[in-house]
């Protein structure tokens, strides 16, 4: 149901033009532009970051603006929801990060940083942008690991300054990672102890995790999804995971765990059930097969202000990427909570 169907990566050798505004993938109604983020601090050359907006010729008057943040093995191409933000009047912009989609260049490692941190610089970079072009008040969506990042990224933007002070409405979260799915002894002290030292030592080491398929088999269109969307970016079978990015993640997940300070309502999408599966099958279709929905239940009132959490029956893991009934329901939630941001009084305290 996109039309990114782009086979290569953008590279090295094809970087658009850093602070221009570029067509972008997706066609006509999108733009892109590289921000050139400087030197990697870990060492592998240049960073850059990509920030797209959508700019239909027919579209409301906008009275806010988004920002988009994708997870892990992901980028931006879900131009439904573009044009749904679009509709409600939302400016729409979103941000593939250092090293992801189409921030990737030669010789780098897909989404590889050893520190979560380090978002801030196209984060920060893209809320300027975001600001000085619209002028309006901007509602943060991250999914996934986006989720994790884009919390701890209002977590220290309150901390200096205040997150509505520079601009921030609000946060919505699409199934976040806020903790390690799997067995308890991948989550006790001495695994984590572990973890910690190999990440730290040998950072590019790659988990032994397998490749399951299962997550990409339900939603691309050449299996048995309705989704198209580059493979080169985007793999069935997903990214390696390297003991460094996800130390990285542990340590944010720990730093949730001790309570955030968002300074903003929250709004949490989720589905209703997790099923964890080798291989596909319909179960994948109509729940969460990536991350455990009851640790997401447990960890979100963790955000610090006010919070939303709406589980969606027969949702993906991404719920924008669900079937087109909880697909409907989702938009109809995050609809809802939108109108409620805009007019209640305890939004604006």
């Amino acid at each position: 149901m996109t039309s990114d169907t782009s086979s290569t990566a953008t590279t090295s050798a094809s970087t658009p033009a850093a602070g221009v505004w570029q067509p972008d993938v997706l066609g006509s109604d999108y733009q892109q532009l590289t921000l050139a983020l400087g030197p990697d601090p870990d060492g592998q050359g240049d960073a850059f970051a990509t920030l797209i907006r959508y700019t239909p010729e027919a579209r409301p008057v906008a009275t806010s603006a988004v920002l988009y943040v994708h997870g892990f093995t992901d980028y931006f191409f879900q131009e439904h929801l573009a044009q749904h933000m679009t509709a409600q009047g939302i400016a729409f912009y979103a941000l593939d990060l250092r090293k992801c989609g189409r921030s990737t260049r030669d010789g780098q490692t897909p989404h590889y940083v050893t520190d979560l941190a380090l978002y801030d610089v196209e984060l920060n970079r893209s809320l300027k942008i975001i600001r000085e072009e619209t002028g309006l008040p901007v509602l943060v969506m991250g999914h996934s690991t986006g989720g994790l990042v884009t919390s701890l990224w209002l977590n220290r933007l309150n901390a200096a300054g205040g997150s509505r002070a520079q601009g921030i409405s609000g946060l919505v979260l699409n199934s976040p990672w806020f903790d390690l799915q799997g067995p308890s002894y991948y989550r006790n002290p001495l695994s984590n102890a572990v973890l910690q030292g190999v990440g730290k030592l040998s950072a590019l080491t790659a988990l032994p995790l397998g490749k399951a398929t299962t997550y990409g088999d339900s939603l691309h269109n050449t299996v048995s999804g309705e989704w198209d969307y580059n493979l080169d970016w985007k793999p069935l079978s997903g990214f390696a995971v390297h003991a460094g990015w996800l130390r990285a993640i542990r340590r944010g997940h720990a730093r949730v765990h001790r309570g955030l300070d968002i300074g903003v309502p929250a709004l949490v999408l989720r589905s209703k059930v997790t099923k964890f599966m080798a291989k596909y099958g319909p179960a994948a279709d109509v729940s969460d097969v990536v991350l455990d929905v009851k640790q997401i239940q447990r960890w979100a009132g963790c955000l610090g202000d006010r919070t939303n959490i709406v589980p969606i029956e027969g949702a993906r893991h991404d719920v924008f990427l669900s079937s087109e009934q909880p697909r409907t329901q989702a938009f109809a939630e995050l609809d809802s909570w939108l109108t409620w941001l805009a007019e209640s009084p305890q939004a604006k305290a």
